[in-house]
């Protein structure tokens, strides 16, 4: 039987390598976003664009929106692709049809891998290494274990990045402080530090990430990358990324926490490795990534294979290959970002060597948005790029 697929979230990087994976394999799909067009919209491989309320605004509304075009159009398949769309579609499942498909486990798993709170307790159950932890419930709390610690910077970490309220969806931050003095600021002048949240020692190292697909807590295929280039340059969205092997040491550990949760579907598990080389573990995102078109064009096509396990279909042999992957237009906005930088940071020889890396792509180089069989998402990124450099 064929699906029906609707897949959310139509401006993310993320639902266009959806969009591209699966229309590619002849499945129906449709897109929807807040706005139409979209960028997954507009593809050759989207059969129709829909739109919804916000998410964030109007949660109930967003969901009785997408309800009603489940039934519509017959819709047997649903793929949320955001933290946002994913957590409110979580919490009224149980009014989607029975006929509907939604590739995630039951959702007292998803809340103990999702909540950071409930995450880093099952990790330290499991000997999992974290920083050092303190879970706090109020401001209160927080401001009472500030007292207790000498040691900064620490990290403030409330325990969703979006918080699912009855008439909104509120967005955290995570919060590094230098100072006792700096922490308790933030404390106080946050709103979302009204919910839980924990305050962790700060670990010196670098970023780094397994991503997974797993069958009712079974694992299936593994995936990672290396960050190339970032915007903004000292840290953030990977606009240039390679493929690279699994970290086995991470890899054990992220297979642990998701086999005893019982995870199904994919998941982000983010760890900080230090220069001792101990991975710590940061979060785990029961969604796609942005650079998920990276594993696609590495052999590992997590949009196929997450539909093939929901629902009940064989999967095939992965393997893997080498692969780089480069969004062009944030590439070029980290180009403005390092030219415009002060001396001090990038001097002009610097700046030059920079001009030259982003005119001479890798020769495996492939563009992430911009493709030969499938512009139409470009010309629409684009446009909205200039229109955005106008105002």
């Amino acid at each position: 039987m064929d699906h029906r697929i609707l897949i959310l979230d139509g401006n993310q990087r993320a639902a266009l390598a959806s969009v591209r994976s699966l229309g590619s394999k002849g499945l129906w799909v449709a897109v929807g976003e807040t706005s139409t067009p979209s960028l997954a919209g507009v593809s050759r491989f989207c059969s129709k664009q829909l739109r919804y309320a916000d998410p964030f605004t109007s949660p109930r509304e967003f969901f009785e929106n997408v309800l009603l075009q489940i039934r519509e159009l017959g819709i047997t398949f649903l793929l949320p692709v955001t933290e946002a769309t994913t957590y409110v579609i979580l919490r009224y499942r149980s009014e989607l049809p029975d006929s509907v498909v939604l590739p995630f486990p039951v959702s007292e798993a998803v809340e103990k891998v999702a909540n950071k709170n409930a995450l880093f307790g099952l990790a330290r159950s499991q000997n999992i290494p974290i920083p050092e932890t303190v879970a706090c419930n109020s401001v209160d709390d927080g401001l009472s274990v500030l007292e207790t610690i000498d040691n900064f910077p620490v990290v403030l970490k409330p325990f969703k990045s979006r918080i699912l309220r009855d008439d909104a969806i509120i967005s955290s931050q995570v919060i590094v402080a230098h100072s006792k003095e700096e922490a308790q600021a933030a404390l106080q002048s946050h709103s979302f530090f009204r919910f839980p949240f924990t305050i962790q020692s700060f670990v010196e190292g670098f970023g780094q990430g397994v991503f997974a697909l797993f069958d009712h807590g079974q694992p299936r295929c593994y995936f990672a990358h290396r960050r190339l280039r970032e915007k903004p340059p000292g840290g953030g969205v990977s606009v240039l990324s390679e493929s690279s092997q699994v970290n086995e040491t991470l890899k054990a550990s992220a297979e642990k926490l998701l086999h005893t949760v019982g995870w199904h579907g994919v998941a982000m598990v983010e760890f900080r490795v230090a220069q001792d080389g101990t991975g710590y573990l940061m979060e785990i995102n029961p969604r796609f990534w942005g650079s998920l078109q990276l594993a696609i064009d590495s052999g590992v096509d997590f949009p196929w294979l997450l539909y093939l396990v929901s629902v009940g279909e064989r999967l095939p042999e992965v393997k893997s290959h080498y692969g780089q992957l480069r969004w062009l237009l944030g590439d070029l906005d980290r180009l403005y970002l390092v030219m415009k930088a002060p001396g001090t940071v990038y001097s002009a020889a610097a700046k030059i060597l920079e001009i030259l890396r982003f005119l001479k792509p890798g020769l495996r180089t492939r563009h992430e948005v911009n493709r030969l069989n499938d512009l139409r998402p470009f010309w629409f990124e684009l446009k909205h790029y200039l229109l955005a450099l106008r105002k």
